[in-house]
């Protein structure tokens, strides 16, 4: 038996193309950055042009955050503890949770992983090895010590990058095997089904 209460699925517009090939741009090249960084060659050339770009593409994302479509501005997504702890109180509902863009718990680490891959943008420009050869081309304008700390928080913030890459995809699939909600089309689609409650 059908409950004829409930009212079909609807189709909703939600990640605006720029959106979507910044976020599928920044996979491949910080996957690309990390992977150079723990096994590529001695010489950091390809490991340094991935950096630029993702440090570009971050420039793009800080200023969509700003002047964006409705979803992609942090002002949509970043909420208060209170609606974090409200969404994180039904979060393991076995349903979909029919949000408009990302959910209080979501936004905020959208925020961190922003954060954390600004840190190690703005650390590899200025890390100094002491290898001679993959200098970061801001070395020589915050002084030697400056340089080798640069170095040991873009090593830790690697880690961290790991880990909360390690976390978005887990939240993936526990969205798409527990919630019955697809995530990762409406980033290719611009498009998702929701409920309409």
């Amino acid at each position: 038996m059908t409950d004829s209460t409930a009212k079909p699925a609807k189709t909703i517009r939600l990640w605006d193309p720029l959106l979507r090939i910044f976020h599928w741009s920044l996979v491949v090249f910080v996957c690309s950055a990390w992977g150079l960084g723990q096994w590529g060659p001695d010489v950091m050339t390809l490991h340094f042009w991935a950096g630029y770009i993702v440090g570009g593409l971050l420039v793009f994302r800080w200023i969509w955050g700003l002047v964006g479509p409705k979803t992609a501005r942090f002002s949509q997504f970043l909420q208060g503890p209170a609606a974090v702890v409200g969404y994180v109180s039904h979060m393991f509902a076995r349903r979909p949770s029919n949000w408009y863009g990302h959910n209080p718990l979501g936004g905020w680490m959208v925020l961190i992983m922003l954060l954390l891959l600004s840190v190690q943008v703005l650390t590899g420009l200025t890390s100094d090895p002491d290898d001679f050869i993959n200098i970061g081309p801001w070395a020589q304008y915050v002084g030697y010590e400056a340089s080798v700390t640069a170095l040991d928080i873009h090593e830790a913030v690697a880690t961290l990058i790991l880990i909360v890459v390690i976390a978005h995809v887990a939240a993936i699939l526990f969205y798409a095997f527990w919630k019955r909600e697809d995530l990762v089309r409406p980033m290719v689609t611009g498009r998702k089904k929701i409920d309409d409650v």
